[in-house]
């Protein structure tokens, strides 16, 4: 049940609030979109709520990335070993991962140029959109929440900070595959080792093709949490701005601009 369908009477929707999350158009950085996909290719487009290729790009680095050696290579360039990172990539992998990767970047990029014009008319079109929904398994609805507790809860487990903005597709997907980054880089056996002092041990234990990928993971969680509860919050006042208006500002009611206050 919604307080207002989407049923494309208007050209452009400024926003969508489903069972699943709040789905919304906003001014991006193309920039700052590319960066997310050179640092790991699919997320640039969940930011842009691209779910589908975000998750096809994700996993095609996953999948490529382990059998090339690319974190591997990148961790013996860091020691300043070359000669070892050029040994240990396999070219057979490499020479597919490279083109999907520029292609992450150049898409992403891409997708947010259109986007930001699809924004700038539904603006101006400033159409009604839904902001409740209530379902048989969920609720869902716009109002506002912390940015600073999203980060920290996206910092003490991804995908915990989606789920307190209510971005449960990517709250689900950042939790499986943290699982599955936890498991097989042995990250947390080598800090139980490490509090019980056993340093040279918490090193070997370590899988660097894995753990790698926990930075990238930790880091777009945060972002992605912060980023969405901000506009979230700017969705939520525009929306009770224009309601107030409609429904409790008198008719003849006008701001007259540039007269100064004595």
């Amino acid at each position: 049940m919604e307080n207002y369908t989407n049923d494309n009477t208007a050209r452009r929707y400024k926003a969508h609030v489903s069972i699943l999350g709040t789905t919304q158009l906003h001014l991006r950085s193309p920039y700052i979109i590319a960066w997310w996909s050179a640092a790991f290719p699919g997320f640039g487009h969940l930011l842009l709520s691209k779910y589908l290729r975000g998750y096809a790009l994700f996993i095609w680095e996953v999948i490529v990335n382990l059998h090339s050696h690319v974190n591997l290579a990148m961790m013996y360039s860091f020691q300043g070993k070359i000669d070892l990172a050029k040994e240990v990539l396999n070219t057979r992998w490499l020479l597919m991962y490279i083109p999907v990767y520029l292609f992450a970047i150049w898409d992403s990029y891409r997708t947010t140029v259109d986007m930001n014009n699809a924004y700038v008319l539904a603006e101006r079109e400033d159409h009604h959109f839904n902001t409740f929904t209530l379902g048989a398994l969920e609720i869902n609805y716009l109002d506002k929440r912390n940015p600073v507790l999203a980060v920290m809860w996206s910092l003490f487990i991804p995908g915990l900070g989606q789920l307190y903005i209510h971005r449960i597709l990517t709250a689900f997907f950042l939790i499986i595959w943290l699982v599955v980054f936890f498991y097989y880089s042995h990250v947390l056996e080598a800090v139980s080792l490490l509090f019980l002092g056993e340093v040279q041990k918490a090193t070997s234990v370590l899988k660097p093709k894995w753990l790698l990928m926990l930075p990238s993971l930790y880091g777009f969680a945060a972002y992605d949490a912060y980023m969405n509860t901000v506009e979230n919050n700017k969705l939520y006042e525009k929306e009770q701005r224009k309601y107030l208006q409609e429904n409790y500002q008198a008719a003849d009611f006008q701001i007259l601009k540039g007269r100064k206050v004595k």
